[in-house]
């Protein structure tokens, strides 16, 4: 599946997530949005809502960071129980 990951450079959250795909050497395409929430039209189109971080994994859109680090960790993370 293709991880596609929505956020912005200065955004605490944003970071954590992106620290977590690479941390798990997850290959995802990058997309920085606008700072302006209401010109985040890519976002509100994939998840119905401004706010970032958003993943996006496969048909599955995820738009809480504790929601998207424990879905990393189901899915991705087989090192830890």
């Amino acid at each position: 599946m293709a991880l596609t990951l929505y956020h912005v450079q200065w955004c605490p959250d944003c970071a954590v997530v992106r620290d977590r795909l690479d941390e798990l050497k997850l290959s995802y395409e990058d997309v920085v949005v606008p700072d302006f929430r209401p010109m985040r039209t890519q976002v509100f189109e994939v998840s119905g809502q401004y706010y970032v971080p958003v993943l996006k994994d496969g048909d599955t859109v995820l738009t809480e960071t504790h929601d998207i680090l424990a879905h990393l960790h189901t899915q991705y993370d087989k090192a830890r129980p």
